[in-house]
């Protein structure tokens, strides 16, 4: 893994970080979206900083490629952290009808305090921030009915901010997808880059895939087998994540003059099928082993 994944952050961070506080006097709710199958990786530690005492709530997008099992302990911990947290998969359906009630809970104190202000039925104003490609523009779709932000599966979408009616009691303001300045933890770099939301473009993907394959054959052992026809995994005990990466190549049959393996073209079948889930639903972390990433402080003028 080349080391541009630890230091990459695309280069309107500091243009999104101003624009957000900005516009966070006129915030009641801010709608915090996180990848299930990385749900510490994907959350920016600064964001909690730059809201202030603004409500948050937690939701967990591309829950349907999830491991149901690990998000239920992702779901334990976010509520025991007395967060309001939810899980849906915008693409499924899955979730999205417990969507609205869950924005009202947290809105809850807000609301009451308008009814007593004669201020009942006010337009609430929420801010959906998150990783790029987190599904930010489809829930946004979804929560409207119609194409109002332009969706794409890969990071860098969403330029600038965009104010969108739900006719649910509520506004959205759409912002770009942030990544924050510098990540020290190799593995929350890794993480990003793996479920796409780190361009492919500025990774060594074969170095990427590799090591998705560790990742998996530790997670989900049975779910890599399977996928690639492995058969029994304890009989690559020996084998690095590099030979088994090989062994999963000429299993596929991607071969190039001379017998060697076509490493280019396994790659980007392993983490498109690791991203669609053909491989199984997986998440790579657990509350128990997520790290809090190592940020440095930096001045926007800086970025």
């Amino acid at each position: 893994m080349p080391t541009d994944i630890i230091q990459w952050f695309p280069g309107h961070m500091a243009k999104t970080r101003r624009m957000i506080g900005e516009m966070l006097p006129q915030i009641d709710l801010v709608v915090e979206l996180l990848d299930a199958r990385i749900p510490s990786s994907s959350a920016n530690p600064d964001l909690k900083r730059m809201v202030g005492d603004k409500p948050i709530l937690t939701v967990l997008t591309k829950s349907s490629l999830a491991d149901p099992n690990a998000s239920a302990i992702w779901r334990s911990y976010f509520e025991k952290e007395g967060r309001h947290v939810l899980f849906l998969d915008t693409v499924t359906g899955e979730g999205m009808n417990r969507l609205l009630p869950a924005v009202t809970e947290a809105l809850a104190d807000k609301i009451g305090r308008n009814e007593q202000k004669g201020m009942a039925g006010r337009t609430m104003k929420l801010m959906i921030a998150g990783i790029p490609n987190v599904g930010k523009s489809s829930l946004i779709n979804k929560l409207t009915g119609a194409k109002k932000a332009k969706v794409e599966n890969r990071p860098g979408v969403t330029r600038d901010k965009q104010w969108v009616p739900t006719g649910h009691g509520f506004d959205l303001l759409d912002t770009p997808g942030v990544l924050w300045p510098k990540f020290e933890d190799r593995r929350v770099g890794e993480n990003l880059a793996m479920t796409g939301a780190i361009k492919d473009d500025v990774v060594e993907t074969v170095s990427l895939a590799v090591t998705l394959v560790g990742r998996l054959r530790s997670r989900a052992p049975a779910l890599l087998s399977a996928r690639y026809k492995l058969g029994e995994m304890e009989k690559y005990a020996e084998l690095n994540d590099g030979e088994l990466f090989e062994v999963i190549a000429r299993k596929r049959g991607f071969l190039v003059s001379g017998g060697e393996i076509d490493e280019e073209r396994c790659a980007s079948v392993l983490l498109d099928e690791f991203r669609s889930a053909k491989i199984g639903r997986v998440t790579l972390e657990l509350p128990s082993d997520a790290a809090e990433p190592v940020i440095e402080e930096q001045n926007d003028a800086d970025l």
